[in-house]
């Protein structure tokens, strides 16, 4: 898979993110949804989606699903941002981890959330090999928070 993987959302998946997002910004966490705000590396402005928080072994990460989207590439450059549900707010920092520690991750994530996000995996799930998961890492971006 090429690392430039990008799944745009459908028109129907649009709008299960809006009510998805107006859900989490009214207090109410959806399957752990936040609302990620972080700053867009062109505008400097403020930008929110909605993100599923994953804890796993201790550590916070967010994973991807649809590949290299602006949200990943915003925090790239910004290097942090909020995590917002209702009004409470929790700034962080976020370091992208390499391919290779990206397997029990991703297992991970498809484990809690396969049937929300199964689709941009290609059939690929929480079964799935370390080499298979390793195999596919580059298109799915993960960042641990701290």
């Amino acid at each position: 898979m090429s690392s430039a993987r990008y799944v745009r959302a459908t028109r129907g998946a649009a709008v299960f993110n809006d009510i998805v997002a107006w859900l989490t910004r009214t207090g109410l966490s959806v399957w752990g949804s936040r609302l990620l705000a972080v700053r867009g590396r062109k505008t400097g402005e403020w930008r929110t989606v909605p993100v599923n928080l994953l804890t796993f072994e201790g550590e916070r990460f967010l994973v991807a699903p649809r590949g290299h989207t602006q949200w990943v590439r915003n925090l790239r450059v910004a290097g942090g941002g909020e995590l917002r549900v209702g009004r409470r707010v929790e700034d962080f920092t976020a370091t992208e981890i390499t391919d290779d520690d990206k397997p029990a991750v991703l297992r991970e994530y498809l484990r809690r959330w396969k049937f929300e996000v199964g689709v941009f995996f290609d059939g690929v799930d929480a079964s799935a090999t370390d080499e298979e998961l390793r195999a596919m890492a580059p298109g799915y971006p993960v960042f641990r928070l701290v």
